[in-house]
């Protein structure tokens, strides 16, 4: 079953054993939905929100007491199962859905495979592994460039402008 990560734990915050979340949902108080979260070594937490915060929110996790026990769990990223997750809009995909894809020229040539997605400021970038290249290979995921993306057969239309590509 595969996962996905919805947040992380910053550090701690106050004295009491709430802790400093991260959300990395698209409407970021949808984390406290997905309870219960697990951790990557199967410890499992009920959310509950308390104030937002700069970076995201003061959060209550179940059986964290004390500022210790909040500070233990910085850096801790939280998941919850795939399928707990809303199906996405049409253009909208979850980035764990991209990554494995193959991804080819609007010709049909092999062009690489999804790594991950870079999330950049100006718009997110397709990172792929190319075939013959050392490097990885950096595509702008727009609906320009690219234009088809079919999960359900594995398979990303890429039609990058001259010179993107090429060698």
């Amino acid at each position: 079953m595969s996962r996905t990560c919805v947040g992380a734990i910053a550090g701690s915050f106050g004295v009491k054993g709430e802790v400093r979340l991260k959300s990395f949902c698209a409407q970021p108080e949808a984390i406290a939905a997905y309870s219960p979260v697990e951790t990557e070594d199967g410890r499992t937490f009920d959310i509950r929100l308390g104030v937002t915060l700069t970076a995201g929110f003061a959060a209550r996790l179940t059986g964290v007491n004390t500022r210790e026990e909040a500070e233990a769990l910085k850096g801790t990223r939280l998941y919850v199962p795939r399928d707990r997750l809303p199906d996405p809009d049409e253009d909208e995909f979850y980035h764990m859905d991209l990554v494995g894809l193959q991804v080819v020229d609007t010709g049909g040539a092999e062009v690489g495979r999804v790594l991950g997605v870079v999330e950049q400021p100006g718009g997110d970038l397709l990172e792929l592994s190319a075939p013959g290249r050392s490097e990885t290979l950096l595509i702008p995921f727009t609906k320009a460039i690219v234009p088809t993306v079919d999960v359900a057969a594995g398979r990303i239309v890429v039609d990058p402008p001259e010179g993107l590509i090429d060698d």
